[in-house]
């Protein structure tokens, strides 16, 4: 039965959880940088643990697209092309519209600003997106990219559904891990980073849908046009 392990399993689950994070934070913040290998047992003198919550969490991180795993050889950083680039930036756009239809489909209003629970959560959607767009007008990579993961995973939950969540955020993490080894050779960033967050959640709770998938098509542009430009310089 669960928890028959005690405090081991449960040690186990956290490290793996932790080193999982550690290192996804790494890979976004280009520390990791794409191609890097690496082995099991790199990791784990890294972070003086063992084997097993280590392979867990590779394993983990290779599932979610971030690594690729080699037999012989261990892990590596994904590398994404361009053309990789925009084939996320059209599946997320498509995830993001099947939320934005669920909105539609919802003539009671059971996702509108008229229901008190949804009133209730999107105060706290939108001052994640309040931070998230002060980060990308201040040109804070690392800072918008954490708020911009909760934004959309919370935004997802509240007008979509728990699994249109799980795999907008996937995308958003792919999109971000791809874009952050071009983003991250501009010295100055303010000007290049979509900050439209408190802009798309105004519109949903208005229950705009044509000006939510405006926002939306601009922001898909604008962020392709920008990796497009970094990748050929």
């Amino acid at each position: 039965m669960p928890g028959t392990g005690g405090n081991g399993s449960v040690t186990r689950s956290t490290l793996r959880q932790q080193i999982a994070d550690a290192l996804r934070d790494e890979v976004l913040a280009g520390r990791l940088q794409a191609g890097r290998e690496f082995t099991v047992k790199e990791i784990a003198e890294q972070y003086g643990v063992s084997a097993t919550p280590v392979r867990e969490a590779l394993v983990d991180l290779a599932a979610q697209g971030l690594l690729e795993a080699d037999q012989h050889r261990g892990f590596r950083v994904h590398e994404y092309s361009v053309a990789d680039y925009r084939g996320i930036v059209e599946a997320r756009g498509l995830v993001i519209d099947g939320m934005f239809q669920v909105v539609a489909a919802d003539p009671g209003g059971q996702r509108g600003p008229d229901n008190p629970r949804v009133l209730a959560a999107a105060a706290g959607v939108r001052r994640r997106a309040e931070e998230a767009q002060r980060a990308a007008i201040a040109g804070d990579l690392t800072v918008l990219i954490g708020y911009d993961l909760r934004f959309w995973r919370e935004l997802a939950a509240l007008f979509g559904n728990p699994y249109l969540a799980d795999f907008l955020h996937r995308l958003r993490l792919q999109s971000w891990v791809c874009a952050v080894q071009h983003l991250r050779r501009l010295d100055d960033l303010r000007g290049h980073l979509w900050s439209g967050h408190t802009e798309l959640v105004d519109a949903l709770m208005r229950r705009d849908l044509p000006s939510a998938r405006s926002i939306i098509a601009a922001h898909d542009a604008d962020s392709l046009a920008l990796i497009e430009r970094l990748a050929s310089e």
